[in-house]
């Protein structure tokens, strides 16, 4: 099958997160040969300087911008400075740089959580901006309008066709687990792994338990995004058509499951007791949460991931990941006693 991204020029800006690292296997297993990837060490994305240079002498074709600071409730709360800060500086030098060296394929990527509180269900693109927002994570949220505002800036005043992307809750392989800033897929999962099998042990789950949330495995994500600059590059009638009238799509699984359920399932898949209790004493966040997804199932594109089959592979990622920690430190542990012995 014929791909025209296959000697394209990809720039895949934070390369090494969960989505990141999707799309890079994802591409490299589509034939895609030509990706740009480059470290935080070697490319500091705040600077509006060095993004300029560096787009300027690598010239991509293409930039998917997935760099970014994120995090769970407890995380969005107590850092809203950073994750405004962060997020504005990242997106704005990327598509500024991307404007001032004429790269026309630019892929954005929002949230489902930037739209407002009390919105419609399930959420279409038009929802955005209609009512105020969850005031939990009311500072990534805006940071991220911005972002995607800029897109619809340059479009409407350049004639760029920048794009961006809406998915819903995202999870998978290289998911941050750290309970003090992760999203709440990893952190259900972390504490009922790692949870003692006794009778009276208890799980502690935030909230009532009763908030719902439509989640999507990372690798979808990332076959969504190939699938789009496919019919971005080949200029499709009908997509073209589509992004003219609103440059934002969203992305979703089109079902969505309470957190009590996902914590079931995980406790199921994990082999653990169901040992759960909800400390109704934090925030269940926004109570529903589900995209309309009509636009991009429209162009043909699906998920194909089930929700079983995805958490099922990000714990068994999360186990091997944690035994091999463990089996590090214990020989780490082992050289630091023989040096201490022997000096």
């Amino acid at each position: 099958m014929f791909n025209p991204l296959r000697n394209k020029k990809i720039f895949i800006a934070g390369h090494r997160g969960m989505v990141g690292s999707a799309i890079v296997k994802y591409f490299k297993n589509q034939g895609v040969k030509k990706l740009i990837l480059v470290s935080r060490k070697k490319l500091d994305l705040l600077s509006q300087d060095k993004v300029y240079k560096f787009i300027k002498n690598k010239k991509p074709d293409v930039i998917i911008n997935c760099a970014g600071k994120v995090g769970g409730i407890l995380a969005n709360s107590k850092y809203p400075v950073e994750f405004l800060n962060i997020n504005i500086l990242i997106q704005l030098n990327l598509i500024n740089a991307a404007y001032q060296n004429k790269i026309h394929n630019f892929i954005n990527l929002g949230s489902s959580c930037i739209y407002p509180k009390k919105a419609k269900q399930p959420i279409k693109e038009d929802y955005l901006l209609s009512s105020s927002l969850e005031k939990t994570n009311e500072a990534y949220a805006l940071a991220k309008i911005i972002g995607l505002k800029a897109c619809e800036y340059y479009n409407k005043q350049y004639g760029t066709s920048y794009l961006t992307l809406m998915p819903c809750n995202l999870y998978g392989p290289n998911d941050n687990f750290n309970l003090k800033n992760s999203h709440f897929v990893p952190a259900l999962i972390k504490k009922i792994t790692n949870s003692s099998s006794g009778k009276k042990s208890k799980i502690e789950i935030w909230g009532t338990g009763n908030a719902k949330r439509e989640v999507m495995y990372v690798d979808d994500l990332a076959s969504a995004i190939f699938f789009i600059l496919k019919k971005k590059i080949l200029k499709n009638k009908k997509f073209l058509k589509i992004i003219k009238k609103n440059p934002v799509i969203n992305l979703g699984s089109g079902k969505d499951f309470s957190i009590k359920q996902f914590a079931k399932m995980i406790c199921r898949l994990s082999e653990k007791k169901d040992n759960l209790y909800y400390n109704k004493k934090y925030p269940d966040g926004t109570m529903r949460k589900i995209l309309d997804n009509k636009t991009i199932r429209s162009l043909g594109w699906e998920p194909k991931i089930s929700l079983e089959q995805g958490l099922f592979k990000t714990i068994e990622w999360y186990k091997e990941k944690s035994l091999c920690r463990s089996e590090f430190l214990k020989i780490l542990a082992f050289f630091q006693c023989t040096v201490y012995y022997v000096a």
